[in-house]
């Protein structure tokens, strides 16, 4: 697989913008061979569903703007649905917790929330901000929509909010401990591999 195509596989699972730096770790790649495959990437989405959006130094896959009248009748029909368990279930975590990134989201529900988290957003039933901890990521977080909709005035008054914050917050220390044990991993892996290479050389 080439790295055009690493390159919009990641960005689609993501569902968010991300980083040409952020990109260039995951793929193990440097920035030239990174930017030679955005461009690549962005040629052959021309003329295609999906566009390659930049901003900054930030990238993401969109949809072309020609489309908009398609996605506003589409938006109308999702305000009127009623919300799946998957909907239920990620508003949950994000009531409880009051926020959470979507790594979170995806660890403590066990699949891709990105899509979702946009159903949620076109209702106002979920806003998206950067994280204060971090920049170059983003916190969803119940709206004021939300909580009035629900008649509560703060996340406090929602049933069994304490027992149920903390199983989410260990479920959450539990993601960074295994994040670590992967990033250590990795790190092994490569320092492994550096010297093979000088030991063959």
């Amino acid at each position: 697989m080439n790295i055009e195509q690493k390159i919009e596989a990641v960005l689609f699972w993501k569902g968010e913008p991300v980083s040409r730096k952020r990109l260039g770790e995951i793929l193990n790649a440097g920035q030239t061979e990174l930017n030679e495959g955005i461009e690549k990437l962005k040629a052959s989405l021309a003329g295609r569903g999906m566009v390659l959006l930049e901003k900054d130094n930030d990238v993401a896959l969109g949809t072309p703007p020609e489309l908009s009248s398609l996605f506003e009748k589409l938006q109308k029909e999702e305000l009127h649905k009623d919300l799946s368990k998957a909907s239920l279930e990620t508003l949950s975590i994000l009531l409880y917790k009051n926020g959470a990134t979507r790594a979170e989201i995806d660890y403590v529900r066990g699949v891709n929330s990105s899509f979702i988290l946009r159903a949620l957003s076109v209702r106002g039933l979920v806003e998206k901000i950067t994280d204060p901890n971090d920049s170059r990521r983003y916190v969803y977080r119940p709206t004021f929509e939300l909580l009035s909709y629900l008649g509560v005035k703060s996340v406090e008054e929602l049933p069994g909010y304490a027992e149920t914050l903390a199983l989410l917050n260990q479920a959450g220390e539990n993601m960074k401990e295994e994040e670590k044990k992967e990033e250590k991993e990795n790190t092994e892996n490569i320092t492994a591999g550096s010297e093979s290479d000088e030991g063959s050389s």
